[in-house]
């Protein structure tokens, strides 16, 4: 069984990117919010960003509890979707995506979403910065970084995954 994280700055197209993925391998799709929920994991709720405060080492254990399952189904594959998910350990993972989007375009996708100056601001420093890809990097995850600006080219991006013998 292949496990893909699709990590990144939030409103970059983790979550599209997951489902198409999910759909054209054939691989059960993970919703991490889901997660959170359906463990209970949200130790808080920051009012100020609108948004639940998780624990990354509980969410950890919630998704090496699905893996493991997934497993168990001998499902094909799963595709784990969060800006928090390149935090699983290097050996749970065959492939990390970290999704990248044009400054410009990811600041109107988070307006659309009706977020604060504050939270569009913190988000896009998280971009700027590279948050996601680097600290994907730290934990020296197999990365592939795909660019959602223009949208997303299933074909394309499979296209770079290639040959699932080649990861790792």
């Amino acid at each position: 069984m292949r496990v893909i994280i699709i990590t990144g700055s939030v409103g970059t197209g983790k979550t599209a990117l997951a489902r198409k993925l999910s759909k054209k391998l054939k691989f059960k799709h993970i919703d991490v919010n889901q997660v959170v929920t359906e463990y209970n994991l949200a130790e808080s709720y920051d009012k100020k960003r609108r948004c639940k405060v998780v624990d990354t080492k509980e969410l950890n254990k919630a998704l090496k509890d699905k893996i493991k399952w997934a497993k168990k189904d001998l499902e094909k594959g799963i595709v784990i979707d969060s800006h928090l998910s390149h935090h699983l350990p290097k050996r749970l993972v065959d492939l990390c995506i970290v999704t990248k989007c044009d400054l410009k375009v990811l600041e109107q996708r988070l307006k659309k979403r009706h977020y604060s100056k504050t939270k569009i601001r913190e988000n896009m420093d998280c971009e700027i910065f590279d948050v996601c890809l680097n600290e994907a990097k730290e934990a020296k995850h197999t990365i592939l970084v795909v660019d959602t600006t223009k949208g997303i080219n299933i074909g394309s991006i499979s296209k770079q995954i290639g040959d699932l013998k080649k990861w790792n």
